[in-house]
C-alpha cells in the first residue's frame, strides 16, 4: 500500500479548518506524522542533512527518555558505523542545539543524561503525541456512548497528517516506526469513518470511503464500511458490486475469499433485510446508567397529503447531518393555515429513525424560553433543581445535547428571542422551526434554510377531499373539485373545513357545496370550524398587527383580488408611497400579502391570497365608521 495514494483522502477527512493543537506552543513544534519538520513561532528550521535527521528522529520517536550512545549509533548506521561515529553523533547533537537557539530558544531542549542524550519536550510539542491523545480520548467518548465528540476527536488526529511518517528519513528505524505510524493511521481512518456512519452520514462518506477502498483494496473493514455505506444510500446493486469486486481481488492477490463479516452484510443485503447499524470497530462499553431518549412529537396529521417536494428540500438540509458541522436549522414559514405545522410534524416522524437520541416538541404559543427550556431538561432526563435564569439553562441543556442526535420542533416561532436559547451547539442536532415572522437575527447569524410553504396544488388540494370524504365525490366532477380548491384558497385547513361540511351532508354534490359558497356573503365563515378554524388563526394575525398596519390590512382590502403596486396602495391609504411601501412590506412579513413579481416599469407588484383578503374586507365591514374612510374605488392599471 502506497499513503502517499491516498493523501487527498486524508487531507479531505483532516479538513484543514481544523486547528491542529488545542493551544498554541510558545515552543518548538515538532513534526513526525508526515516530512520531518520543526517550527518556531510559525517559521520552519531547516534541520541539516540526513545524519542530523536521523538523530533528531530517534529522540523525538523516545522523547522525554533517554537514548543512549550506543542505541543513537546502531540505529543512524544500522549496525554497521565507522570508527568516527561518536565523534558524528556529537557534532549531530551540537548542531540541532545551535539551530534551536539560533530560531529564540534559549532553554536548553536536547539535554545531555548518561548514557547518552534525552530529548525534552517541556515547553514544545510533538504532532504524534497529540495524535495519540486525540485517539485515545476518542476511544473514551465511543465507550461512554458519545460518537459525535469521539468523531470530532479522531477528525482533529487525522488533521495532524501531512504525508506518510517520518518522510524523508531515511533510516531502517525510521522506516519501522513510520509503518507502525502509518497503521495507527489507518486504524484511526477506519474508527472514523465507522463513527460518521453510527452518526447516519451514509451519502457523505460514500466518496472518501471510495477513494480508501480504491487505495487499499485488502482492508476488510473500509469495504464493510462501504458497502454499508452505498446500500443506506439507496445504492444496493453498488453495494454488492463492491463485495464482488472484492472478493475477485482478495483471491487473485492472496489466495483468500473475503472474512465472515463482509460475507454476512452481502448475504444480509441480497435479503434487503436494512441491516442495523451496530458499525464493526465500535463495541463501546455501555454507561450504567440509561440515556434518557425523549419522544415529544404530537400525533402526525392523519389527511396529511402531498408536500413531496417541500420534504424533498427538507430532507436534503436537514439529514446527513456531520458532527463538525454546526446544527441543521430549517424554518417553514407561509400564511395562516397553510399548513406549516402539519409539514413539520409529519416530516419530523418520518425522519425520526435518524435521531435515534430522541425528538423533542415545543408549541411556543404555550410558554416563554425558559419553561420550554425546564421542560426539555426534565425531558433530556436532567433530575436537579432547574435554573432560574434562561442563559443558566440554555448551558445546561446545550451540554446534555452534546454527542447526541435529537431532533428539535419549535412550533410557532414569532421572535429570534423565542428560540435562540432552544438552538443546540451538537452538529449531530436539527432544529425545525415553524412560524410567519421574518426571525431575520436568526438568518445573520445561523446558517437556516427558509422555505415558504406555499398553498396546495390543484392534485393535492383534490387528494385532500378525496383523503376526507373517503367516497367518489371529489372525483366525480374534476372541474367542480378544482372550483372548490379555489374557492377554499387552496389552504389545507379551509379545504378539511369544506370536505367536512360535505361529510355531514351525505346526499350533496361537489357542485353543490360549490354554489353555496359562490352565493354566501361571508365564505370565510363557511369554511371556518372550530376553535383553531382559519378565521381564528387570521383574527389572531390581525390582533399581532401594530395598529397601523392593522389599519392597513384593512383598507387595502378595497383594492378586490388584483394584485397591485404601492403607488396604488399609497392612495388607497392616504399616505406617501414611502410609507405605504413599508406598511405593504410589514403585512408580506407577516405572511399576509405575497410579493408576485415586478410590472413593467420595474415596481413591485403584491397580491392577496383570496380568503386573507376576504377576512381583511370583513374586519374592513366590522370596523365600520370607527377608522377614518379611504378612497373607496381606485382605478387599477398596470
Amino acid at each position: 500500500m502506497d499513503l502517499r495514494l491516498i493523501e487527498p483522502i486524508y487531507q479531505r477527512i483532516g479538513n484543514a479548518e481544523v486547528s491542529q493543537k488545542e493551544t498554541p506552543t510558545a515552543g518548538l513544534e515538532f513534526g513526525v506524522l508526515g516530512p520531518l519538520e520543526v517550527h518556531m513561532n510559525g517559521r520552519g528550521l531547516t534541520v541539516g542533512g540526513p545524519r542530523q535527521r536521523a538523530v533528531l528522529s530517534a529522540l523525538l520517536l523516545s522523547a522525554n527518555q533517554v537514548v543512549s550512545f550506543d542505541s543513537l549509533i546502531e540505529e543512524v548506521w544500522n549496525g554497521r558505523p565507522p570508527s568516527t561515529a561518536r565523534t558524528q553523533v556529537a557534532i549531530c547533537i551540537a548542531t540541532l542545539r545551535k539551530i534551536f537557539r539560533t530560531a529564540g530558544w534559549e532553554q536548553e531542549t536536547i539535554i545531555t543524561a548518561t548514557p547518552g542524550y534525552m530529548l525534552s519536550l517541556a515547553g514544545h510539542s510533538l504532532d504524534s503525541l497529540r495524535f495519540e491523545q486525540l485517539v485515545s480520548r476518542a476511544t473514551e467518548l465511543t465507550a461512554d456512548e458519545r460518537p459525535a465528540p469521539a468523531a470530532e476527536a479522531l477528525r482533529q488526529a487525522l488533521a495532524l497528517w501531512r504525508g506518510p511518517a517520518l518522510g524523508g528519513v531515511h533510516a531502517p528505524f525510521a522506516e519501522t516506526e513510520a509503518a507502525r505510524l502509518d497503521e495507527q493511521r489507518m486504524l484511526a481512518v477506519e474508527q472514523h469513518m465507522a463513527l460518521r456512519l453510527q452518526l447516519g452520514e451514509h451519502q457523505s462518506v460514500l466518496g472518501e470511503l471510495q477513494a480508501l477502498v480504491d487505495a487499499c483494496p485488502l482492508r476488510d473493514r473500509l469495504r464493510y464500511y462501504l458497502m454499508l455505506a452505498q446500500y443506506r444510500s439507496g445504492r444496493r446493486a453498488e453495494a454488492l458490486t463492491t463485495f464482488r469486486d472484492g472478493m475477485r481481488y482478495s483471491i487473485e492477490e492472496i489466495g483468500l475469499e473475503l472474512g465472515t463479516d463482509l460475507q454476512s452484510l452481502h448475504d444480509s443485503i441480497l435479503r434487503d433485510e436494512f441491516p442495523q447499524l451496530g458499525v464493526l470497530g465500535i463495541a463501546a462499553a455501555r454507561k450504567d446508567r440509561q440515556q434518557t431518549v425523549p419522544s415529544q412529537l404530537p400525533e402526525s396529521d392523519a389527511y396529511f397529503i402531498g408536500r413531496s417536494r417541500e420534504q424533498w428540500l427538507m430532507d436534503d438540509v436537514l439529514l446527513d447531518g456531520s458532527a463538525q458541522n454546526p446544527p441543521a436549522i430549517a424554518y417553514l414559514t407561509g400564511s395562516p393555515g397553510i399548513g406549516k405545522t402539519s409539514l413539520a410534524v409529519n416530516w419530523a416522524h418520518r425522519a425520526a429513525h435518524r435521531f435515534p437520541d430522541g425528538q423533542l416538541f415545543a408549541d411556543l404559543r404555550e410558554g416563554g424560553p425558559l419553561e420550554v427550556l425546564h421542560q426539555f431538561l426534565r425531558q433530556l432526563g436532567d433530575e436537579g433543581p432547574l435554573p432560574a435564569e434562561p442563559a443558566e439553562a440554555a448551558e445546561r441543556y446545550r451540554g446534555l445535547l452534546e454527542g447526541r442526535r435529537v431532533l428539535i420542533v419549535l412550533d410557532h416561532a414569532s421572535s429570534y428571542a423565542q428560540v435562540r436559547h432552544l438552538l443546540p451547539t451538537s452538529g449531530g442536532c436539527c432544529v425545525l422551526i415553524t412560524g410567519r415572522a421574518n426571525l431575520d437575527e436568526l438568518m445573520q447569524k445561523y446558517r437556516t434554510f427558509r422555505l415558504r410553504v406555499a398553498p396546495l396544488s390543484d392534485d393535492e388540494a383534490r387528494e385532500t377531499l378525496a383523503g376526507v370524504l373517503r367516497d367518489s365525490r371529489a372525483q366525480d366532477v374534476p372541474e367542480a373539485t378544482s372550483r372548490l380548491a379555489a374557492l377554499c384558497g387552496h389552504s389545507p385547513l379551509a379545504l378539511r373545513a369544506a370536505a367536512a361540511r360535505l361529510l355531514t351532508k351525505t346526499h350533496w354534490r361537489v357542485l353543490d357545496l360549490v354554489c353555496r359558497l359562490e352565493r354566501s356573503g361571508d365564505r370565510l365563515a363557511a369554511l371556518s370550524i372550530g376553535e383553531d378554524s382559519l378565521r381564528a388563526r387570521l383574527d389572531r394575525s390581525m390582533r399581532e398587527l401594530d395598529p397601523r398596519v392593522a389599519f392597513a390590512y384593512r383598507e387595502l382590502s378595497r383594492l378586490g383580488d388584483a394584485d397591485f403596486d404601492a403607488e396604488q396602495a399609497a392612495q388607497v391609504l392616504g399616505t406617501d408611497l414611502l410609507e405605504a411601501e413599508d406598511l405593504i412590506e410589514t403585512l408580506v412579513d407577516a405572511q399576509l400579502l405575497e410579493a408576485v413579481g415586478r410590472s413593467r416599469w420595474g415596481g413591485m407588484r403584491f397580491k392577496w391570497q383570496e380568503l386573507v383578503r376576504l377576512h381583511a374586507s370583513h374586519c374592513l365591514t366590522a370596523a365600520g365608521s370607527l377608522e377614518t374612510p379611504a378612497p373607496v374605488a381606485v382605478a387599477l392599471t398596470d
